[in-house]
């Protein structure tokens, strides 16, 4: 005889219980309620950005792209408006070495079309030599524009790890936003899909049902091993790495410490 959805002994550990359609269906129209007004929210916050005051600087500044210096107007491509994503770097560090969570990060936005298709570039800069960055970018085969900014100042240049936003008219630039922390995640798709899925990120951080498995540590799902295991140990990677042509196993990440 099947077990009925009430049926307490089918009951899965740290899981939801288990109820029949009408039931579940009730209970995401609550949550939906919940979910709109936090897009609502989502879409106020939007508004103020758009309304936070710009700061004008250098547009002619010098940055280091595959053809040499050029002004960074040029990465604007024509369009008016630009974002950048900031990526971390440790100079001399192998592949393996360079930041994971700017990994996630360059690797999802590999595809601008749709940012172009609104007027809106894109390009990633970093603080490396451009000889290690371009070595970087061919082994992990990135499609967007890597740029050096190393003798920058800010906002083109200083501090990383962070999604910036410019506005260009003529000649003249200007910054308008730029966000670092988990705001970096709004580029990266695989958060929110693993926010929705019924498991989430896995961290010990997240709220779960009582009863399940404590999760593991923060970001434990960005580096492997070449067997895949998730692990942060000396012959660990990015995990996108190993799909790249050449990622062999690795003795050492040529850095210090865990994370970046």
């Amino acid at each position: 005889m099947p077990n009925t959805p009430n049926d307490t002994a089918t009951a899965l550990p740290g899981r939801p219980p288990i109820v029949d359609m009408a039931t579940w269906q009730h209970a995401r129209d609550e949550l939906l309620a919940r979910e709109k007004a936090h897009t609502h929210e989502g879409d106020a916050i939007a508004a103020a950005r758009r309304r936070l005051p710009m700061v004008e600087f250098d547009g002619t500044a010098q940055v280091v792209g595959p053809g040499g210096p050029v002004p960074f107007l040029d990465l604007f491509q024509g369009r008016d408006e630009l974002v950048v994503y900031k990526h971390m770097w440790h100079d001399g560090a192998p592949h393996q070495g360079q930041c994971e969570g700017c990994t996630i990060t360059a690797w999802h936005v590999r595809d601008a079309v749709y940012l172009n298709a609104r007027g809106v570039s894109f390009a990633v800069l970093t603080t490396g030599a451009w000889d290690e960055v371009a070595a970087y970018v061919e082994f992990m085969g990135y499609t967007q524009p890597w740029y050096s900014v190393r003798e920058a100042d800010a906002p083109i240049g200083g501090p990383m790890g962070c999604l910036t936003c410019f506005l260009r008219d003529g000649d003249r630039t200007f910054l308008t936003y730029s966000t670092t922390g988990r705001g970096v995640e709004r580029a990266s798709g695989s958060f929110a899909l693993l926010d929705m899925a019924p498991y989430g990120r896995g961290e010990a951080w997240e709220d779960n049902p009582e009863g399940r498995p404590e999760g593991q540590n923060p970001c434990w799902y960005w580096r492997s091993d070449a067997e895949g295991n998730a692990t942060w140990a000396p012959t660990s990677r990015p995990v996108p790495q190993w799909t790249r042509p050449g990622a062999a196993p690795v003795h050492t990440l040529g850095r210090r410490g865990p994370h970046s």
